[in-house]
């Protein structure tokens, strides 16, 4: 199987921040968020905080969305165009996108996309972080609980964050834009 990062990777931007953009677009009234949002995005800068906690800060403009399933969907309907045309030629049906954004953010387009997806799990309502954010050395202990580690044909990722999959397939690829490197 060939396992994908899906942020910069097969998506051309970040999903999360497209995504928050999108809201407050549409609702001006969430941007009471953004101070308490940036203020945990510098701690995080400054090491003052790890990267679950900053986004569980950040994901608090949840509480402030009504119907966040529709606000997903209709984010993706404007958005899918954004995963690359690469991606889409080579895509496989067993392939794996591992992610650090919201699961429940990514699932509508890899649903639509026919992959597998392991993410963050993050409550929608809340903008709680379940469990550590699905990033680095967190990817391939969320991967192994429902697959082999053995079995990662290909990695393609655009961070070297990302090293801990990288080292576990067969071959791993570094993205950047749209140019696909051995890592």
């Amino acid at each position: 199987m060939n396992v994908y990062d899906f942020d910069k990777t097969i998506y051309d931007g970040d999903s999360s921040v497209d995504f928050l953009i999108y809201v407050y677009k549409k609702n001006p009234t969430l941007l009471r968020f953004i101070f308490p949002q940036l203020w945990a995005a510098l701690k995080y800068k400054l090491k003052i905080t790890d990267k679950t906690t900053m986004k569980t800060t950040i994901y608090t403009y949840f509480t402030g969305l009504k119907d966040i399933d529709g606000q997903v969907n209709a984010f993706w309907k404007e958005h899918e165009h954004k995963v690359k045309d690469w991606y889409k030629k080579q895509r496989r049906d067993d392939d794996v996108i591992i992610s650090a954004s919201p699961e429940f953010l990514l699932k509508p387009v890899c649903d639509r996309l026919n992959v597998q997806l392991i993410a963050s799990i993050v409550d929608k309502h809340t903008g709680k972080n379940l469990r550590k954010n699905c990033y680095g050395d967190q990817k391939p202990i969320r991967f192994e609980e429902l697959y082999l580690l053995s079995d990662i044909d290909e990695f393609y990722s655009d961070s070297y964050s990302d090293d801990p999959m990288a080292q576990l397939a067969k071959k791993s690829f570094l993205v950047t834009g749209n140019k696909i490197t051995n890592w």
